[in-house]
């Protein structure tokens, strides 16, 4: 895709369109991948007071390289505090002391409930998942969720396999009733950032496109996307990626490519 002289891909688009969503935000669970990086760039640029959080036990990580995974040992480089992982989500976690849960996902449906467990069976599974790991806590008890993945009609479907960590379960009024009752700390999703276009969700807890990336049309979402999806009436075109968010994403964060190409 191109914007003036820039050239960016979709998968760029998608990192700094997350980036930017984190702005005004102050702690946030992340894990490795795609969720790595867009946490990472927010940090150098709209969110600069942002303390990124590791499952592993880090807490106020400042990591000196994009960790490849949550036992890279780069991201306890600067850290406020490294503690255990019961610590971290006793005494964070479910303490409701964490702004924002970043995610990823195999497969996520209208409501925003995530699988990342099996694809088929669970007794009988054409793919077996990493599971859970910590997303479901993290769905549950951060104060809000975001979702950052590749949109295709395998990933967004109108029925998930398995639900590994919950959305909105099936709309916003059953999702209240069980958080209140569960006694959950977190609001659930509230942004869902894809190739195409970022979602947010309305009055009833469902998935609403309000804003579409450069290049992207509405008939590639609606072909990418296993339900009938809602279109904000003010539906928004996304800014593109500036220079120096550019820069960060291709010789700081992603020099390889190994997330972005």
């Amino acid at each position: 895709m191109m914007s003036g002289e820039m050239t960016f891909s979709k998968s760029e688009m998608m990192i700094v369109a997350a980036a930017r969503a984190l702005a005004g935000r102050q702690v946030c669970f992340v894990g490795v991948g795609l969720p790595n990086i867009a946490v990472n760039l927010a940090k150098r640029t709209v969110a600069p007071e942002l303390e990124l959080v590791y499952e592993a036990g880090v807490f106020g990580a400042r990591p000196a390289r994009l960790p490849l995974s949550i036992g890279d040992p780069t991201i306890v480089t600067g850290a406020t505090a490294v503690v255990s992982m019961v610590e971290l989500f006793g005494y964070y976690l479910q303490r409701g002391l964490i702004d924002v849960g970043f995610l990823g996902a195999a497969q996520i449906d209208r409501f925003g409930n995530i699988n990342t467990t099996v694809i088929g069976d669970y007794a009988h599974p054409k793919t077996r998942l990493p599971g859970s790991g910590g997303a479901c806590e993290i769905a549950i008890n951060a104060r809000e969720v975001f979702v950052i993945m590749r949109q295709s009609r395998r990933s967004f479907v109108d029925a998930i396999d398995f639900r590994t960590s919950p959305g909105n379960l099936g709309g916003a009024e059953q999702a209240e009733r069980i958080r209140r009752e569960g006694g959950w700390l977190g609001r659930g999703p509230s942004v869902v950032v894809t190739d195409l276009g970022i979602y947010r969700f309305d009055e009833g807890g469902e998935m609403r496109l309000e804003s579409l990336h450069p290049g992207a049309t509405l008939d590639a979402v609606r072909e990418t996307i296993g339900w009938e999806v809602a279109i904000a009436a003010d539906l928004a075109a996304t800014p593109p990626p500036s220079g120096e968010e550019l820069r960060l994403i291709r010789e700081e964060l992603d020099p390889d490519g190994v997330y972005t190409k």
